[in-house]
């Protein structure tokens, strides 16, 4: 394991200072695991809480600021926040007009932000939630619910929380959450495995000549093990998964591809490059796009598309301003 850390056990809370010190001109510690926007809480703003195991930079602390989230909880690597972090996270952005939790559909993130809900609600907090499923490999369309949350929670995020920036009541923004959540599909392949800093090896093995189409972010198992090939015709496989669970042709889209920790920006455009060819062929139109790190896996090696269906009001919602501490946009 070559990494530059200290002591593993360690990472997290020295990964926490130094993010924290870093963009300390958006955020503020709340908490030992817990984070807010500097001007939580707004009057009259919607509070979001996003969060969920550490490893995903930037997912999920990456994303608080202006348009988008409000404040976030992290757990250990790979590991769900406990309950105590997002209640921290709550009660910092809570200016009385109510807060949605937005979370990848995972056991552990469902158990103690539930948990969480609860407890804020007794102490007088209006709290929602909404559990985000994107993953197309993760389940069949009919028990979508069973579906995890992946890289096109960057998406549901931003619209959400351009959503709750404008003012909108609670209601409204958990409608909005809903309907991207539900117009968001991904799908993933994974290159090489990733290691856990407090395991020290691997997570599990990948041949040198090999990739797994619809690999999770934390090495859950995908749809198939294959041989590595042209990268055209890979991407032909994720679009046909993709348009096979949503009726995306003829519709204007945003679209993402999404690296996982270990890979080059050199190959996430040669990804990108016929992601467009193929909506363009296939009449989808990109309103909005993002090339990048959305939603890592540590030093993973590996690609994620998503797409999400948009309607006039979302279009417009992801083209307003927003300013988090690893996302920017004029």
């Amino acid at each position: 394991m070559k990494k530059l850390i200290n002591d593993p056990f360690d990472m997290v809370e020295e990964m926490v200072d130094g993010f924290i010190s870093a963009n300390d001109d958006i955020i503020r510690r709340v908490g030992r695991r817990s984070i807010a926007r500097l001007a939580s809480p707004i009057p009259g703003k919607v509070g979001i809480v996003v969060g969920g195991g550490s490893g995903h930079l930037p997912a999920f602390a990456g994303y608080v600021g202006s348009g988008m989230a409000d404040a976030a909880a992290f757990g250990n690597v790979f590991a769900s926040p406990p309950a105590k972090p997002i209640i921290e996270a709550t009660q910092a952005c809570d200016s009385g007009a109510g807060v949605l939790y937005l979370y990848g559909n995972y056991a552990g993130d469902c158990l103690n932000f539930d948990k969480a809900q609860d407890r804020c609600r007794e102490m007088g907090h209006q709290v929602q939630t909404v559990v985000l499923n994107d993953d197309v490999a993760s389940a069949p369309p009919e028990d979508k619910h069973r579906r995890r949350g992946i890289g096109g929670l960057f998406w549901v995020f931003r619209i959400a929380g351009a959503k709750a920036e404008e003012g909108a009541p609670l209601d409204a923004v958990v409608e909005i959450a809903h309907r991207a959540n539900s117009s968001t599909r991904t799908i993933g392949v994974g290159l090489t495995s990733c290691t856990v800093p407090a395991n020290g090896h691997p997570t599990f093995d990948l041949g040198d000549d090999e990739l797994e189409l619809g690999l999770g972010i934390h090495g859950e198992p995908g749809m198939e093990r294959k041989k590595i090939g042209p990268v055209d015709d890979l991407i032909e496989e994720m679009f046909a998964v993709l348009l096979g669970d949503v009726e995306f042709r003829g519709h204007e889209v945003a679209l993402s591809v999404n690296g996982m920790g270990g890979t080059p920006a050199e190959e996430l455009y040669v990804v990108y490059r016929k992601a467009k060819e193929i909506c363009d062929r296939e009449g989808i139109t990109i309103r909005h796009k993002m090339v990048g790190e959305l939603v890592t896996a540590l030093e993973m090696a590996g690609a994620s598309i998503s797409l999400t269906l948009l309607d006039d009001e979302m279009n417009t919602l992801l083209g307003t301003p927003v300013n988090t501490c690893m996302y920017k946009k004029p």
